[in-house]
């Protein structure tokens, strides 16, 4: 059986992600593809119950060094019970942050050594890794203000400030400037009709085959 394709959608807070994903998960439903939707952290029992642990409480509930060891005990759950399963039976797994993620918050932006987090993403993620990521690209502040917007219980990454949200950004386009092929940058300020234009265009552009 051929292997499904992965994509994953990366960003700082409030850019959109979660809409747009559903957006391109239905479309690609309507095409008669098996879709898995799911998110990091989270979308294994178990990896959800790190995500309660992860994303509540006060900024400083957790290092950056506990953050990225939390991060990766839910990651390998979520590839090992969910993600590797559905590829390997032929869906299309969609996923709301990945690997980047964590490069991004607790590294460039949280400080963690980078070279612990590259280890631990080849011992954990090895070949299981995106066909394509979606970089949504957003000012920090405007996104911080979307997301103060909706907030709910799940707000401790948005509680770091300013600051740290402007060095994700940046994090983010580095990723994205650094691996071409694998990453496209959506501009997230566009309406949400244009996002989702610039999302299936790149998704066809990408995966011409496929899409």
């Amino acid at each position: 059986m051929t292997r499904g394709r992965f994509i994953t959608f990366e960003g700082g807070e409030g850019a959109g992600k979660s809409t747009q994903l559903r957006r391109l998960a239905a479309r690609l439903e309507g095409q008669g593809r098996e879709v898995v939707a799911t998110r990091e952290p989270g979308g294994s029992p178990g990896a959800e119950s790190i995500r309660d642990l992860v994303l509540r409480g006060s900024a400083d509930r957790w290092s950056p060094v506990t953050e990225t060891l939390l991060m990766y005990a839910a990651r390998r759950d979520h590839i090992e019970r969910v993600i590797r399963p559905a590829l390997a039976r032929g869906a299309w797994v969609i996923c709301d942050r990945f690997a980047d993620s964590t490069r991004a918050y607790q590294g460039a932006a949280g400080g963690t050594d980078p070279g612990l987090i590259s280890a631990l993403e080849s011992f954990i993620v090895e070949d299981t890794r995106p066909d394509l990521t979606l970089m949504f690209d957003l000012p920090a502040e405007v996104g911080l203000a979307r997301a103060e917007a909706r907030a709910g219980s799940e707000m401790r990454f948005e509680s770091k400030g300013l600051a740290f949200h402007q060095r994700l950004r940046k994090a983010f386009q580095t990723i994205a400037a650094a691996e071409p092929d694998r990453c496209a940058t959506i501009d997230a300020a566009a309406s949400i009709e244009a996002v989702e234009a610039a999302v299936w265009a790149a998704v066809e552009a990408r995966l011409p085959a496929h899409a």
